[in-house]
């Protein structure tokens, strides 16, 4: 029976076989990795892991395709996870080999930037991330400082991790078609990120986006006094879309200490 997508859950079906090899070879699965994909929806991506992958987790939502995957595929190689990928723990996947968790998927447009938030808290855990998202959310995933890009979304990944934009997908690609570009991105984990406090950085970034068009001691007016921006390195005359990460770091961290309160 043929599904019919769900604008519910976000779902635009991958179909273009050129554009999953693509997608296959910037991934480059190996026999032993421990790799989960989210959102595997008609298995077009999770049949091609499989030919290289001894075993592969899928978190999918949707009941009927998890119904579909269930009976499709060999329960002892293909462990469906029937969950929303945001409640999801993916550090209760049991791991093997190296013990790096491989993370894939074409994400819902709907749900793209909470997710991202919700991986971050198994960082450490994981070795890779690839996913499929609209390409502008990317752009502003890998965005400079100093660009109309640069936001929220750049400072809090770009603290955790490296990120590339590997190439863009057209709508045409997928059943049925967006109407917007996709692309592909990588994001691999730093090692040994700036100490900070999530929390307290979202604090800062949030409260510094918030009125972008403002200057930043204006944006950050109640939080941080002026000689405190400059003590950071922060030009408090500065649009936040200029202050780089690694400033608003060292805000974040000025926030933790007594001083700051």
């Amino acid at each position: 029976m043929k599904h019919i997508p769900r604008k519910r859950f976000g779902q635009n079906f991958l179909t273009d076989d050129a554009v999953l090899y693509d997608i296959i070879r910037a991934i480059d699965p190996q026999a032993d990795d421990n790799m989960v994909e989210i959102g595997p929806g008609l298995a077009a991506m999770t049949r091609l892991l499989l030919e290289s992958l001894k075993q592969l987790h899928v978190v999918e939502l949707d009941r009927d395709l998890v119904a579909r995957l269930q009976k499709t595929f060999d329960p002892a190689r293909l462990h469906v996870h029937s969950a929303d990928a945001l409640k999801f723990d993916f550090g209760s996947i049991p791991l093997i080999g190296d013990g790096k968790l491989r993370v894939v998927g074409n994400l819902p447009y709907n749900i793209s930037s909470p997710l991202l938030f919700h991986l971050t808290q198994i960082a450490p855990q994981v070795r890779d991330q690839h996913f499929m998202l609209q390409k502008e959310v990317v752009e502003r995933m890998v965005a400079e400082p100093g660009s109309k890009a640069f936001g929220r979304l750049s400072v809090m990944l770009q603290w955790r991790y490296h990120m590339e934009l590997l190439f863009i997908v057209p709508p045409t690609a997928f059943d049925p078609p967006p109407r917007v570009d996709s692309a592909i991105v990588r994001m691999i984990p730093i090692a040994q990120p700036l100490v900070c406090d999530q929390q307290k950085l979202e604090d800062v970034v949030l409260k510094a986006f918030t009125q972008r068009r403002k200057v930043i001691r204006n944006c950050l007016s109640g939080m941080f006094t002026e000689n405190e921006l400059i003590d950071a390195g922060v030009d408090p005359q500065a649009r936040p879309e200029a202050v780089p990460m690694e400033q608003f770091v060292a805000l974040a961290n000025r926030l933790q200490s007594p001083a700051a309160q």
